[in-house]
């Protein structure tokens, strides 16, 4: 006899949870409800809860259920419906497709034989979207490269049927409340470490093969802020100390004789913001907000905010005069693609000495520079992207 759809799934996931291969995605695949509906073509998930449909799932074999289970468990572990909103405001197919062959890909990198999870197929070919050229590449990337191909009327490569095996519930994973989406990180962040402990109690303590993109969702949160404010601190603060020998300029008009601040002056503060298509509105108003911050522990000679994006696009200078008006006053300019390298050749071509340097952006850089003018560095990466910095320092924006 027959299982039914929902007698198939349930015993998908419990096979799937006692898996090697698959061990360390348990507490995620214990984690929100799994429906079965009538309505439903294919399967979606909020980014918490799953549905299927009913005649998806009966006409596909125990290995294809398993496939598309691992499927929607791995939007929800990488939060993708979250992370990545702002890639489905500007192009959903595109959006879509990109965390699918993100997914796909290490779905078939885990079980190449399909011992375990087979991707469905219809007419001998594989439903989902599939294409090697994406390995080691994240959702964004793979976003920027089919939208450059669309572009070039290309409408991009690989295997599957061109939409993929699922539909992705942007809008559902959207309603949820402020508490919800909360509480929903949490659940994740526990149901992944939850994953972890039961494979290695399976392959053994030490035994890996845990991705990176794991490592990055669990890596303790830090107050970004401070760290912030520790690096200019460090870098710059402290430098002046005062003297008589020297009477302050500012207050002899008034006749009062005050000490002047000699030693190694605090100069020049740069703010690189990044200004390419994939920065918001909201990124700059708060990049604004914590250049506002930084003047607060220090206060350079000149202040420098520069923008840019595959080419620098924009510089301000700010002094005594002018820096309190800085956030009503500026100007961001940009839009197009994304090289910090025009910003250190900018520098250097300009000689543009700087006491520190911060360097604001999504992190989705072809490369980080290498000596900027000799000036140390602080890399805050924004919108949810785990990458290191190979210059300076790295901190992250969540």
């Amino acid at each position: 006899m027959a299982l039914t759809a929902e007698r198939k799934l349930s015993k998908v996931v419990i096979d799937l949870m006692r898996n090697p291969l698959f061990a360390d995605m348990s507490g995620i695949f214990m984690m929100g409800t799994k429906q079965v509906s009538d309505t439903v073509p294919t399967a979606h998930t909020n980014g918490r809860d799953e549905v299927y449909g009913r005649e998806f799932i009966d006409a596909l074999s125990i290995q294809e259920v398993a496939f598309v289970v691992v499927h929607e468990s791995f939007h929800k572990m990488y939060r993708h419906l979250t992370t990545w909103k702002k890639l489905w405001d500007e192009d959903p197919r595109l959006a879509n497709m990109a965390c699918d062959y993100v997914i796909n890909l290490e779905i078939v990198t885990r079980d190449p034989n399909r011992t375990v999870v087979s991707m469905p197929q219809k007419d001998g070919k594989p439903v989902g979207l599939i294409d090697r050229r994406f390995a080691g590449m994240n959702t964004k990337q793979v976003f920027d490269m089919l939208k450059q191909e669309q572009e070039e009327g290309d409408g991009g490569g690989g295997g599957g049927d061109g939409e993929g095996i699922d539909q992705h519930d942007w809008e559902g994973a959207n309603d949820l409340t402020k508490e919800e989406k909360e509480e929903l990180v949490k659940q994740v962040d526990q149901a992944i470490r939850q994953g972890m402990i039961a494979a290695q109690k399976m392959h053994g303590k030490g035994a890996g093969g845990m991705s990176r993109e794991l490592t990055d969702i669990l890596e303790p949160k830090v107050d970004w802020r401070e760290q912030l404010r520790e690096f200019v601190n460090a870098t710059c603060a402290g430098r002046d100390y005062s003297s008589w020998r020297k009477p302050s300029r500012r207050f002899l008009s008034s006749d009062i004789i005050m000490p002047s601040l000699t030693g190694e002056r605090v100069g020049n503060i740069i703010i690189g913001c990044d200004t390419s298509g994939s920065i918001t509105n909201e990124d700059h108003a708060r990049n604004l907000s914590e250049t506002d911050a930084i003047l607060s522990v220090v206060t350079p000679d000149k202040l420098h905010i520069i923008y840019w994006d595959h080419t620098v696009a924009a510089h301000e200078i700010y002094d005594d005069s002018t820096r309190g008006s800085f956030r009503t006053s500026t100007k961001p300019m940009g839009g197009g693609g994304t090289n910090p390298d025009a910003m250190e050749a900018y520098l250097k071509q300009h000689d543009i000495k700087a006491d520190c340097i911060i360097m604001f952006t999504d992190g989705y850089v072809p490369n980080w520079g290498s000596d900027w003018n000799g000036a140390p560095i602080l890399w805050v990466i924004t919108g949810g992207g785990r990458m290191t910095a190979s210059t300076g320092k790295t901190i992250h924006i969540d």
